[in-house]
């Protein structure tokens, strides 16, 4: 627990670490990723004015305006977000950036994007918060909800879900973690070892929508009790419901009973699970795929994959520090790097 008055090892108060006011759902498993992020930044000391933040189109992307109100932010178009921290990672590569984002965003319309932001292994933070539909646009499936899983409508989902932790191991992702919003005490040092990784850190967290996906046939989070469906009238009207929290030991397998009286089934990995392991990893996704349990922790980590400035070996130095010679080095040095390539 953080004190208040208290400050962190650059002398910074909580307070510096936080944003404006959510307009999100209260209850909402959003919020609950908002305060981790909140704490595992201030416990690195990290100057909010050297962090970056980004997001997309949907309810995950309202996330940013909620934490780190000192630091640089962008909120670009629908599932565009990773070209954008490609080139913050080209323009700057001492900031640190973290995007956040959720299953529609990057799994449909981003889809494309976050492949290619894997592949040139881009330093960032990325977050997806994963509830199974689209919030913004009254509850559809997303492409991560689960075959057989049903909408408050009766609407069953016939399509296989997009598992975005199996994606990023096969593409080639060096850091890949999954966990629940309501466990801090595993997102939170999941977060802060995230940020301490030299290139790209993907986290999918089950983040519940307590609106539209909290009914009995969900598979992301809640499981809705009642014996009729609520009427379209009521869903303007959100009803409020206390944060809910997990604290459970590694390798437990632990039911959680939500605040609606539905069960969340997770599994949080054993200390002596090896993340090194591709096979190991991809194995165990493959085992719990259509199981009723999420499995948490840091599923792969990798090492030895260059990042793309490396790559492509770029300048240390920000790109808006250069000077007007280093930018224009003159008419003699084209002529000397033509000569040379002839």
């Amino acid at each position: 627990m953080i004190t208040v008055g208290k400050t962190n090892r650059i002398g910074k108060p909580i307070d510096d670490y936080k944003g404006g006011a959510s307009t999100l759902c209260k209850g909402c498993g959003h919020d609950s990723i908002t305060s981790s992020i909140i704490k595992a930044c201030y416990e690195l000391g990290i100057d909010s004015h050297h962090l970056v933040k980004l997001s997309g189109i949907g309810c995950s992307s309202k996330t940013p305006a909620y934490f780190l109100k000192y630091s640089h932010g962008f909120n670009s178009l629908h599932g565009r977000m990773p070209t954008i921290a490609t080139g913050v990672g080209m323009a700057n590569r001492k900031l640190k950036t973290i995007g956040v984002s959720g299953d529609g965003d990057t799994a449909s319309i981003g889809m494309g994007h976050f492949v290619h932001l894997i592949r040139r292994n881009i330093p960032m933070v990325y977050i997806v918060e994963n509830n199974g539909v689209y919030g913004l646009t009254k509850g559809q499936f997303s492409a991560t909800a689960d075959d057989g899983s049903f909408l408050k409508t009766g609407e069953i989902n016939h399509q296989p879900p997009i598992d975005l932790c199996a994606l990023a191991i096969q593409l080639g992702c060096q850091f890949v973690a999954r966990s629940f919003s309501g466990d801090p005490k595993q997102l939170v040092p999941m977060l802060e070892a995230a940020m301490a990784h030299d290139g790209l850190a993907l986290i999918d967290i089950t983040s519940p929508c307590i609106t539209f996906n909290d009914h009995e046939g969900s598979t992301k989070s809640n499981k809705y009790t009642r014996e009729h469906r609520q009427p379209l009238h009521d869903l303007d009207f959100i009803p409020y419901y206390d944060e809910t929290l997990a604290d459970y030991k590694d390798g437990e397998k632990f039911s959680l009973k939500m605040s609606d009286g539905s069960v969340l089934k997770l599994l949080k990995l054993d200390k002596d699970y090896d993340p090194t392991n591709k096979l190991a990893a991809l194995s165990l996704l493959s085992d719990m795929e259509g199981s009723d349990t999420i499995v948490t922790g840091i599923i792969f980590k990798g090492e030895g994959k260059k990042t793309f400035q490396t790559a492509e070996n770029m300048i240390e130095k920000p790109l808006s520090d250069l000077s007007i010679n280093e930018i224009k080095p003159g008419t003699q040095a084209l002529l000397d790097f033509n000569s040379g390539h002839q």
